[in-house]
């Protein structure tokens, strides 16, 4: 067994290991040269997030679902680094809006330099994220465009909240198909649009991508308060702390308060108070919610989620790609555990 990609995934294949790997290392070396600028503390500020590592999840799907027709054509590499340019725009713009000290374990780039420099660096990869897009042609420029405006109302939705009459998780689930979906499945969208696969294929990989989309969020979300920070690379409890309701908060609320257990009574009153400007409260919250029922109801609906996504792969040929495609289904589910 060997495997591939920093995301983790384990592939029996040694040819596609090769193919995809060899993908990737080219993908990096773009990044690297895409971002460097006549202006040195650009090239600087630009690198900070490519030099931080990261799973490279997007690249990864451009990469695997290009097998399902020419791997080695010319729009795949490009491609999958203008969603992974995309994807570190948004970081830099998140953790602005997030005010987050860590990302990737690593300094954010806010805290190392300050919220301007953050912000304007974020629109600098999207520039020349375009710059790369434009040579993919006017197809590929829609597909990017429809992705990042869907990208763009997912965040404005979370922004704004639910209105008076919206489920709360529902909105939620949309803010995260907008933010996340949409972009992981333009992934897989371009990934098998460049390499020439047949549209019907094309159309189940983009469902595929948007679903694993999701299942890949809501992990994150779980992670979030179960992990010690070194799965994420993001400081644990971000979004309790800034009083983000991401999933497992959501089933909490759903779930009326047990007068008799303690704990639920005093996690109830925590998450009513003001986190951000008490840390002793912010850790105490984080450790009742980790040991409360919710948190394990999230992490079987991001289960679902991803089991969801497999089922979608049914129709495509049997191939080491769509194994591969599989074996991401459970590596999103087992990053909860």
């Amino acid at each position: 067994m060997t495997v591939v990609g920093p995301f983790g995934l384990s592939v029996q294949d040694r040819d596609l290991t090769r193919d995809v790997q060899v993908g990737l290392d080219a993908v990096e070396r773009a990044l690297t040269e895409t971002v460097k600028s006549e202006v040195p503390f650009i090239t600087v500020t630009a690198s900070h997030l490519i030099q931080a590592g990261g799973k490279r999840f997007r690249p990864l799907l451009v990469m695997l679902a290009a097998q399902f027709g020419d791997p080695n054509a010319p729009g795949v590499v490009p491609s999958a680094v203008v969603v992974e340019l995309t994807h570190l725009a948004t970081l830099y713009h998140d953790d602005v809006m997030d005010e987050a000290p860590v990302r990737r374990g690593a300094p954010s780039a806010n805290s190392r330099w300050d919220n301007s420099v953050a912000i304007l660096t974020g629109d600098f990869l999207f520039s020349r994220a375009s710059q790369v897009l434009s040579e993919l042609g006017p197809e590929a420029v829609r597909l990017q465009a429809d992705a990042f405006e869907r990208l763009v109302t997912g965040q404005i939705l979370e922004t704004a909240g639910p209105g008076p009459d919206d489920d709360p998780l529902q909105h939620y689930l949309d803010v995260l198909a907008g933010k996340t979906g949409s972009l992981i499945a333009v992934s897989c969208h371009f990934g098998a649009l460049m390499a020439g696969a047949e549209e019907r294929t094309v159309g189940i990989l983009t469902q595929y991508g948007e679903k694993i989309g999701i299942a890949f969020q809501l992990a994150d979300d779980v992670l979030d308060i179960a992990s010690d920070g070194d799965e994420s690379g993001k400081t644990p409890g971000t979004d309790l702390r800034e009083g983000v309701p991401t999933l497992p908060i959501l089933l909490l609320q759903q779930t009326p308060v047990d007068p008799e257990d303690p704990s639920d009574v005093r996690l109830r009153e925590l998450l009513t108070l003001d986190l951000a400007r008490n840390d002793e409260l912010h850790a105490e919250a984080l450790r009742l919610l980790r040991r409360h029922p919710a948190l394990e109801r999230a992490r079987r609906e991001t289960l679902r989620y991803a089991e969801e996504a497999r089922a979608l792969l049914e129709p495509l040929p049997d191939c080491p790609a769509k194994d591969a495609l599989q074996g991401l289904c459970d590596t999103v589910a087992i990053r909860t555990m």
